[in-house]
């Protein structure tokens, strides 16, 4: 699987080292094993060798495997995955000064395929996220929403949630812009509610993300399906490819008689892609 497809990311923390094997081998197109908030300060060093020990011995695998860091302990954490194995690195509370740094080490570390993902907590990183799009090993951006809000001290309610949905659109708007991976949606801390998590997650994908993260295994499968195109999607999806390339790149009509063009084609093909 390649880091573009991944619709799910499972988030794990790395001082429950008795959980890496298992979420590697759930559901979960991606698992995050999270070095930063998930570990208090004190376990963090023990944290880290188990981790780095788990990578040495786990053999590959088609889950990919990112390392969530924070900015603070950059090169402590880097050192954890120095022997290779993960597919790349999340850096919370994200900058261009912190993004630009992890390529750095990763570099010296010799590891050029790891990639990374930034997540945008802060005012500064939603402000400064067109330039930090054009950071070396950059793939897409994340949103720590629970962080976000409260940096623009926001608080959450039902006459507030059309602001957060215009943040979220910013996000989506500057990947885009950017070429990059459509970005990845942020959780709900609520994992009991999976009939309101089911919603959320459609209302995402409609706005443009094609991955969410999940705090629990539960919320996985909801991610999944909501991000793959039904066996309809892909049948109107390759019907509509297929108008097309007959007419030879010219606008013409589908089966109902409704025009199809360019960008009507565009979306069909990333249908296909995803599926």
């Amino acid at each position: 699987m390649t880091p573009t497809s991944a619709r799910s990311f499972l988030y794990v923390p790395a001082n429950k080292p008795e959980l890496f094997d298992k979420a590697v081998r759930g559901a979960a197109d991606a698992v995050i094993i999270d070095l930063e908030d998930a570990v208090p300060l004190a376990d963090k060093d023990r944290a880290r060798a188990d981790l780095a020990g788990w990578l040495a011995s786990t053999p590959s695998t088609d889950t990919q495997i990112w390392i969530r860091i924070t900015p603070e302990f950059m090169t402590q954490d880097l050192e954890a995955v120095a022997g290779g194995g993960v597919t790349g690195i999340m850096v919370a509370k994200c900058s261009v000064e912190s993004l630009t740094r992890a390529d750095r080490l990763l570099t010296e570390h010799n590891l050029p395929e790891v990639e990374l993902i930034g997540l945008i907590e802060t005012a500064h990183s939603l402000r400064a996220l067109p330039e930090m799009a054009r950071c070396n090993r950059v793939r897409t951006f994340g949103i720590g929403e629970v962080d976000l809000l409260a940096d623009l001290r926001i608080t959450r309610s039902e006459s507030t949630e059309a602001m957060i949905d215009a943040l979220r659109l910013n996000v989506v708007i500057d990947c885009a812009a950017a070429g990059l991976v459509a970005p990845i949606a942020p959780t709900s801390t609520d994992f009991r509610d999976l009939d309101g998590f089911v919603g959320t997650t459609a209302r995402f994908v409609q706005m443009g993300f094609r991955g969410r993260t999940a705090l629990h295994p539960s919320q996985v499968p909801i991610i999944n399906a909501a991000l793959t195109p039904s066996s309809d999607d892909i049948t109107t999806a390759r019907r509509l490819v297929e108008l097309y390339e007959v007419s030879r790149g010219g606008p013409t009509v589908d089966d109902n008689g409704r025009f199809v063009d360019e960008a009507v084609v565009r979306g069909a093909r990333e249908i296909l892609a995803r599926a």
